[in-house]
């Protein structure tokens, strides 16, 4: 065993028991921080604005402060992005993450000197929850691939800007930078499919050992590898042990994702995003992942049937239930404030409290009332697929089609197949059947003759990868939306698939 690997045993214990001080006492851990980030902003511009000084009690929080997202919030960031100071966290930030926006256009999210180890400590400590509970470090000694965005940040208002993963790439730690792959020089490729050409050079003759990215990228790379070799991934890679992803739910990619490395190997699913690093898998045999409750954040949870009304119910962690879809909103260390990420999560657990990802709050359709999440529509695919074993997918998007003629309105759902199936009739009948089981508005919908049974619309090979390179939005951290309550991206899909 090589020396990091040994060294990050006794490392991994270490780190181990440091957290089950805050496992054990969450409630209190999450009290401490609530105070704690409103003593340190009373004096901000933000603090001031909504009596910081006075606030003792989440009630009094609940009444000062609303929930907004960043729209909401879209004059104190103007004000941070133009370089004033105490603004929304003491001083200036550290950097700004940029990121898709909806309205807003591009988001500049501000990473401080006091959130920064929240994002970097994060996936660290996912890699040694790893270690502790399976022994298993040699992958350490090994390269390691982050598919990531440039790492090359330029400076708006004197405040070092880029995409969050490229602004991570500044902290890996120096005892694995030596392990590091790709080059820096290849990581500052804007080009995905140039930079994907690149990162295959560097990598293809490596001892990879970890892989990390997101699904449908790192699936892009593995199928490059495959067509350049004609070998699966663990004859390219022998000693690939570790795969690390987050972004995006991992089931529709599973089962290709595997076959293109043809052996299982261990995942650790994380929970990032420019707003925090949230949570990550610290158990291989539980899909939950644990809640970071100390990490500069304080949690609030909206139940999603709420999320619209006037004054939804926010409750705390300790007023949690299992179950239950929650729209997640933080405030935390960057300076984020009653900020609602856009994520909804379901506990699994509250001993300790862990989570699934289960949508976004404004990723739905329910252009009829039936309101469709993004864990719904994923679990019918899922289900439907272990039915029809020879289908092999690739990507999928699901939009309404809203007709003028009473009875004749339909959810369509568009799909890339690696494989397709033999009868898609009988894989779209299937497929209605399970989303009707996992949404009752949806079957009574189907059930009254107010939607039709859904159609299933096959796309031509490369289709959501032509759109997404039309949308500058190819490879890094960009993600298909699952579902949409409009027909935008079903149009742009559509136009690919037809010209």
């Amino acid at each position: 065993m090589g020396v990091k690997a040994l060294l990050s045993k006794p490392l991994a214990a270490y780190i181990h028991k440091k957290h089950q001080a805050w496992i054990n006492s969450p409630v209190e851990a999450q009290q401490a921080i609530f105070h704690d980030i409103l003593s340190k902003a009373q004096d901000t511009r933000f603090g001031r604005d909504h009596g910081f000084s006075t606030i003792t009690s989440h009630a009094a929080f609940v009444k000062a402060v609303p929930v907004r997202d960043y729209e909401g919030l879209a004059e104190y960031f103007k004000q941070v992005k133009e370089g004033q100071k105490d603004v929304l966290w003491p001083g200036k930030p550290l950097y700004l993450a940029k990121t898709s926006g909806t309205t807003s256009g591009t988001k500049y999210i501000p990473i401080t000197r006091d959130s920064i180890s929240n994002h970097i400590d994060g996936a660290r400590d996912a890699l040694l929850a790893y270690i502790y509970e399976t022994g298993k470090a040699q992958f350490l000694n090994g390269k390691l691939i982050f598919l990531s965005g440039s790492p090359e940040l330029e400076e708006v208002s004197g405040i070092k800007t880029g995409r969050l993963s490229g602004i991570a790439n500044h902290h890996v730690p120096g005892y694995l930078r030596t392990n590091q792959l790709p080059s820096y020089q290849t990581n500052c490729i804007e080009d995905w499919e140039s930079k994907l050409d690149q990162i295959i050079e560097e990598t293809i003759d490596q001892n990879m050992t970890l892989i990390s990215g997101i699904p449908p990228w790192v699936q892009m790379y593995f199928d490059k590898l495959q067509q350049q070799t004609g070998k699966q991934i663990k004859d390219i890679f022998p000693n690939f042990q570790l795969f690390v992803y987050g972004g995006v739910n991992f089931e529709p990619y599973r089962k290709k994702l595997f076959e293109s490395i043809g052996r299982k190997v261990d995942s650790i699913e994380l929970f990032p995003a420019s707003e925090g690093f949230f949570a990550y898998q610290d158990k291989q045999n539980d899909s939950g992942l644990l809640l970071l409750l100390n990490a500069g954040i304080f949690y609030e949870f909206i139940p999603v049937e709420e999320y619209f009304s006037e004054h939804p119910t926010r409750l705390t962690i300790g007023e949690v239930e299992v179950g239950v879809n929650y729209a997640l909103v933080i405030s935390s260390n960057a300076g984020l404030w009653g900020y609602s990420i856009g994520d909804t999560v379901k506990f699994t657990s509250v001993e300790p409290y862990k989570v699934v990802v289960s949508g976004r709050i404004k990723h739905f359709i329910s252009a009829f009332g039936e309101h469709v999440i993004g864990e719904e529509v994923e679990k019918a695919m899922q289900q439907t697929m272990a039915k029809f074993p020879n289908v092999e997918l690739i990507e999928f998007t699901v939009a309404p089609y809203v007709s003028q003629s009473h009875g004749a309105s339909y959810h369509e759902w568009l799909v890339e197949f690696a494989r397709p199936p033999h009868n898609p009739d009988a894989f779209a009948k299937e497929l209605d059947e399970q989303l009707q089981k996992l949404n009752s508005y949806y079957d009574d919908l189907i059930q009254g003759n107010i939607l039709q049974p859904l159609r299933l619309t096959l796309l031509r090979p490369g289709a959501f990868r032509e759109y997404m390179k039309s949308q500058g939005k190819l490879g890094g951290q960009n993600k298909v939306p699952r579902l949409s309550n409009d027909r935008q991206l079903a149009v742009g899909l559509l136009a690919i698939t037809n010209s």
